[in-house]
């Protein structure tokens, strides 16, 4: 039976991210980065001077360092390691250069998004919560939209992309210490559940604390690795870029497996498009809905462009990726052994504890904010929390191919939703840019009020109108 839902599985996988994703990715990738004059790009100082200004918040909100920490938690976990090992061995080096290009591209997906969730964020007791089935409800007039978008973003994050992390930890775990997989879960349980129950303010707080920690380590350790051989870091780089467009690249499948394999471990680490990270970043306490699209931007190029070719760098110089018998996390974990000794083995597990643990909060917190969306019954809350502890219990022990494919089907489906939705609003996006863009020329610290684009349905946050009546 599994063997037979594998089968199925794959083969919709292969449909969707063979035909369908690649196109709208790259197509609407463009479209978004001409629209906005390459905002990824132009904007890109502006997103370090926001994010070092952004730590600042009362005691009642979230701030907007503390929202891109919780979307960079859920961005920088397996799929940062195993996934790119997996996107290696499979598609060839020249997946890593896949993996760039639909970083640099959806970039621009990721601005107009998260712009589009702090624009159509709503109040939630002392914080905020928004994400793409709020803007489907309030600004597409659709809430079937959200509803099924939160479905999917509920299972596929809380529930499929929780088990990969927690499968990924209990592998790495097993290999470094020799740990038996279930006990890992058990205790890796426990944790998600005194963190999760805490709700959003105890999850920023750990995020905040564990993702510059871990981010930080591990491209230390792998710039020694670089550094260690410099000398053929030129050769490597051809290697990706020639391989990227050879047609004998990838095993058994040419050039469709490296391109697949890029983008589709591209997306799955960064989330650019799929609609996750907005969920993270309408939390955010900020003067201009711009300023956390910006935020949420930069860590797109974090994630990949920073942490995910750490990893690239680190299996490619090592020559661990032509061992056909490792795949996933103990390819990343043999390539840093045989490059700093059989620590390395050690370090991966404790990077991976710290990656996955903290997307296993970040993905937790998408999953109730999409809860929240649909019902307010806090029972139906209740009832998810304890489903993700009991699946990542699950995926600490469960076939490693069985949950890669689940994860891939999931984020397809709701990257197709999501993409179309924003196609649909980003002129709402590119006004709010050309806003924020006017208040900067002027030299002022732009601030964003409804009355600004009076177009604009259903922004209650930024209604100096609704937030009078609600305080009288």
């Amino acid at each position: 039976m599994g063997e037979v839902l594998n089968l199925v599985i794959s083969n919709v996988n292969n449909i969707l991210w063979s035909y369908v994703l690649i196109g709208l990715l790259l197509i609407l990738g463009v479209y978004f980065t001409l629209r906005s004059n390459f905002v990824q790009f132009v904007c890109f100082p502006d997103m370090i001077k926001i994010l070092t200004n952004g730590k600042k918040t009362d005691s009642k909100g979230v701030s907007s360092f503390q929202a891109f920490c919780i979307s960079v938690a859920s961005h920088v976990g397996t799929g940062n390691m195993a996934g790119v090992a997996i996107a290696i061995a499979v598609g060839g080096p020249g997946a890593v250069f896949w993996m760039w290009l639909i970083a640099l591209i959806g970039a621009g997906s990721s601005f107009v998004e998260n712009t589009l969730a702090q624009a159509y964020k709503v109040k939630d007791e002392d914080s905020f919560r928004g994400g793409p089935a709020y803007y489907m409800e309030k600004a597409l007039n659709k809430r079937y939209l959200g509803v099924i978008f939160s479905i999917l973003i509920t299972i596929a994050f809380g529930l499929v992309f929780n088990s990969v992390q927690a499968n990924t930890i209990s592998l790495a775990f097993s290999k470094a210490f020799n740990l038996n997989k279930m006990h890992v879960g058990f205790v890796v349980a426990i944790i998600t559940s005194f963190v999760i129950f805490g709700g959003i303010k105890r999850i920023a707080k750990v995020a905040e604390s564990i993702v510059p920690i871990m981010a930080i380590a591990y491209v230390i350790v792998a710039s020694f690795v670089i550094i260690k051989n410099i000398s053929l870091v030129p050769s490597i780089l051809t290697l990706i870029i020639e391989d990227a467009f050879d047609f004998n690249s990838a095993i058994g499948g040419g050039i469709g497996v490296t391109i697949m394999q890029g983008i589709k471990r591209g997306l799955f680490s960064n989330e650019a498009g799929m609609g996750s990270a907005p969920n993270a970043g309408a939390t955010a306490n900020v003067s201009h809905p711009v300023k956390q699209g910006l935020i949420q931007t930069f860590g797109v190029f974090i994630d990949t462009i920073v942490i995910c070719s750490a990893t690239a760098f680190i299996v490619l110089l090592s020559g661990a990726y032509e061992n056909t018998e490792l795949n996933g996390i103990e390819l990343t974990q043999s390539a840093l052994s045989s490059q700093v000794g059989s620590w390395g083995n050690i370090f991966i597990a404790i990077c991976i504890l710290m990656f996955a643990f903290s997307s296993i909060i970040g993905n937790y917190y998408y999953g109730e904010s999409n809860i929240e969306f649909m019902t307010e019954n806090k029972s139906v809350l209740l009832l998810y929390r304890l489903a993700v502890v009991v699946m990542v219990l699950w995926g600490s022990y469960t076939s490693l191919d069985i949950v890669w494919s689940m994860a891939d089907l999931f984020m397809g489906f709701m990257a197709i939703l999501n993409l179309l939705s924003i196609l649909a609003l980003s002129k709402y996006a590119f006004k709010l840019l050309n806003n924020y863009k006017s208040q900067v020329k002027e030299g002022k610290d732009p601030v964003f009020e409804a009355s600004m684009i009076p177009q604009m349905k259903g922004i209650e946050c930024w209604d100096e109108k609704i937030k009078l009546e609600k305080t009288i």
